[in-house]
């Protein structure tokens, strides 16, 4: 168990948008180990504060952990629910209290987005998604160009090994909106190749022109990849009707068209037999 109180952990990982349960005493009758108002955090791998220990704590945490363990499955759990714990009877403690837990499920983040490339439009991108309720997943292959940035708790900067692609896919997050805007056409086009290929990816944009595009979609059909794989990606990307060149103008189309795009369900991949994985949605999504 942390040291560290319940409130200052769930400031803390909601601001990293970390997956964590909240669990409060609303209701406590006879003898009972805490009063109501009482709460404590459970992530998957640590506990904050205390409901007061013993088996009753025990197994109030393994409740809060199945809860995240359906929630990294896709289920729902972001529903409160009560629970009742009579003391003597389901925890085996002597002083034979009842207490009543509210358990609040936090997913963490609501979107993951995976950005391809730290360059101007990339740069003035990440700060326009970091106060969302998403996680960012940002890769570039060049050296030491993370190191005059300043990403947010919510940003996951990593170093992208050219000859190891395939590898780096296989940390993202299953449902994962992925962007590739390199330095380098060519890595694009490889970066590409390989996401028509992941089967947990929701969506494929690449930043570029249409002539860009009409250069990729050969190799990419001579690599396997038939017209409905293709047509998964979006190039140019940004929101339609958005015009602008500046960086922050392509920037700001590109995180409206994020704000429209929705977690679908997505499926193994199958050379020449990619389902499309992504769809337009209207209205604003619930908040955390």
């Amino acid at each position: 168990m942390s040291a560290e109180t319940w409130h200052s952990a769930l400031h803390r990982l909601q601001a990293d948008a970390t997956p964590h349960v909240l669990i409060s005493v609303v209701g406590a009758e006879g003898s009972t180990p805490r009063e109501p108002g009482a709460k404590m955090v459970v992530t998957v791998e640590t506990s904050h504060d205390t409901l007061g220990g013993g088996r009753f704590e025990y197994q109030a945490i393994a409740c809060a952990r199945d809860m995240l363990a359906a929630s990294a499955r896709g289920e729902q759990t972001t529903t409160p629910h009560l629970e009742a714990f009579p003391l003597g009877g389901r925890s085996g403690q002597c002083c034979g209290g009842h207490v009543s837990l509210l358990f609040e499920c936090f997913a963490g983040a609501e979107n993951h987005i995976a950005i391809f490339g730290a360059g101007h439009v990339a740069q003035a991108l990440v700060p326009l998604l970091a106060p969302l309720p998403w996680r960012i997943h940002w890769f570039d292959s060049r050296a030491d160009v993370f190191t005059a940035l300043a990403p947010s708790p919510r940003v996951d900067c990593h170093r992208l090994d050219e000859n190891a692609i395939e590898t780096a896919l296989e940390s993202l997050p299953h449902g994962v909106h992925a962007l590739v805007m390199t330095h380098d056409h060519t890595q694009d086009r490889r970066l590409i190749d390989a996401l028509l290929g992941h089967g947990g990816v929701a969506s494929i944009g690449l930043i570029g022109s249409q002539s860009k595009w009409a250069s990729f979609q050969r190799p990419l059909r001579d690599a396997g990849h038939d017209a409905t794989a293709l047509a998964r990606v979006r190039c140019p990307i940004g929101i339609p009707g958005a015009g602008g060149k500046r960086p922050y103008e392509i920037a700001l189309a590109i995180a409206a068209e994020l704000l429209t795009l929705a977690p679908a369900e997505v499926h193994a991949p199958q050379r020449g037999v990619l389902p499309t994985t992504w769809h337009h949605v209207t209205g604003q999504g619930a908040c955390l």
